[in-house]
């Protein structure tokens, strides 16, 4: 029986399984997304009870060679406080896209260290949680293969002009856009974004998107439409967020 031992990881998602008993969906930094059946963890004197809670980093340790193994310990790593507020939906939008674009069993390190490098900003609540969410939106499209060339018209191949607009279309990836407006960029913008990204360094895209505001903005809109498209339907927390926000 296979058996893996202190794995960083993150909980995803937990349910129910028994009157005891969890399912938890986590994420592992060497083995992906993997499911596991968390004993008793329901229970009062269980140790797992305060410590599976989601956004924290953990070392988990857990054995079995069926699609839902067995959690044997669970350790708090540390580092920061659990979110709340905003932070917290923040958070939950992380793990839903997770949960909707990884499959499982499939290692993906490159994007556990790009969700716990987002993670650790989104707690801390500062002031960069926008631009952390749209360094890791583009960041995640990048390294599935969904996010095309950003310097150049997808379709013709041809380089940006510096004064042109642009968008970024689901279908039809970066395009010409009639007029620069609120929901475009110029081709300097995005060809600057472009640079920024081709280094694939989370610190660096933070720093451009924190100090480019007007270019966050109007990543939005355009890269959650991309996000929903791959995932084949509309994103569930960011509906949610939308509708606390009008309460």
């Amino acid at each position: 029986m296979t058996r893996i031992t202190l794995e960083p990881a993150f909980i995803l998602h937990r349910y129910d399984w028994s009157e005891s008993s969890l399912i938890v969906e986590v994420l592992t930094r060497h083995h992906g997304r993997v499911a596991l059946v968390a004993k008793g963890a329901k229970r009062p004197a269980s140790n797992f009870r305060p410590v599976l809670l989601p956004m924290q980093p953990l070392r988990i340790t857990y054995s079995g060679d069926a699609e839902v193994k067995a959690l044997k310990s669970a350790e708090w790593v540390g580092g920061y406080a659990m979110p709340s507020g905003n932070a917290l939906l923040t958070g939950f939008y992380l793990n839903e896209l997770m949960m909707r674009l990884l499959l499982r069993d499939d290692p993906q390190e490159l994007v556990y260290d790009l969700y716990a490098q987002t993670v650790s900003v989104v707690a801390q609540n500062n002031g960069l949680m926008t631009a952390a969410l749209r360094s890791f939106e583009l960041l995640l499209l990048q390294n599935m293969g969904w996010l095309p060339d950003l310097s150049a018209v997808t379709q013709t191949q041809q380089g940006l002009q510096g004064n042109a607009a642009y968008n970024l279309n689901t279908d039809a990836g970066l395009r010409l856009a009639a007029d620069i407006d609120s929901a475009s960029l110029r081709g300097q913008q995005w060809l600057t974004l472009a640079s920024a990204l081709a280094a694939r360094d989370f610190s660096q895209l933070l720093t451009h998107l924190t100090n480019e505001p007007q270019t966050t903005q109007v990543l939005k809109n355009q890269l959650r439409a991309l996000l929903n498209y791959h995932c084949g339907q509309p994103l569930k927390t960011p509906q949610m967020m939308t509708v606390l926000q009008q309460l």
